[in-house]
């Protein structure tokens, strides 16, 4: 079962199963209003009334004593912190990618990602424990305007999961997560609200020959 589908994804999440994915991996919106040079846009991006339903329904689908990886707006992390804690998640790790090109300067230059691991229960540890400071390839944002590179996402799956595990990339932007999943060996269900992103995604999917479906299915209960 892999499947990128098209939609609002606490809706769609809300008739998933409880306990129905082994890892969350996802890329939610930075709550920065982002436009990028182009003109391109990202849903989600000003107002944060989505955050505490998508974590709450993050945390219901993900099975006990699994963790969730999310990248999040370090500006906004405040907002992040007290969703993922609502819902119940714990923070049990932080993760920083160094860039060697600054996405934007101001008081600084931007050259770093970060994001959160979550966890749910008390997952088991990893027998190579990755270092929380990682490498990060310019993807081009080619099929996103914010794209995370499939080389950064991978070795998250391959240390968080095992083989065959189903992954779930709520905001699946253009798919990066899906193909990382897929390249790894491990199930995808990747959620993507805006249809010109889902199209990126699905030819993108269909280039690795992974299928990518958007007809009515349910992830199985655990």
């Amino acid at each position: 079962m892999s499947r990128f589908v098209l939609g609002d994804c606490v809706q769609i999440m809300s008739a998933f199963p409880d306990t129905a994915v082994d890892f969350i991996l996802t890329d939610p919106p930075y709550l920065v209003g982002f436009r990028d040079r182009s003109g391109r846009t990202i849903a989600g991006d000003i107002t944060d009334e989505w955050l505490q339903p998508a974590c709450h329904q993050m945390y219901r689908v993900l099975k006990k004593d699994a963790l969730m990886v999310s990248f999040y707006g370090w500006n906004s992390a405040d907002r992040y912190i007290a969703a993922w804690k609502a819902a119940g998640f714990r923070i049990v790790g932080h993760l920083v990618f160094t860039k060697t090109y600054s996405s934007k300067a101001a008081y600084v230059g931007y050259r770093h990602e970060c994001a959160y691991l979550l966890a749910k229960g008390r997952p088991r540890l990893p027998e190579n424990p990755l270092p929380d400071v990682l490498g990060w390839k310019y993807s081009g944002n080619r099929h996103h305007p914010t794209e995370k590179p499939v080389t950064s996402l991978q070795p998250l799956i391959e240390s968080f999961t095992p083989p065959g595990a189903i992954v779930l990339d709520p905001f699946a932007g253009s798919g990066s997560t899906c193909v990382a999943a897929y390249r790894a060996g491990r199930r995808y269900i990747g959620i993507e609200m805006l249809a010109q992103y889902h199209r990126a995604g699905t030819k993108r999917l269909a280039a690795v020959n992974t299928p990518a479906a958007n007809d009515e299915w349910l992830p199985e209960a655990a």
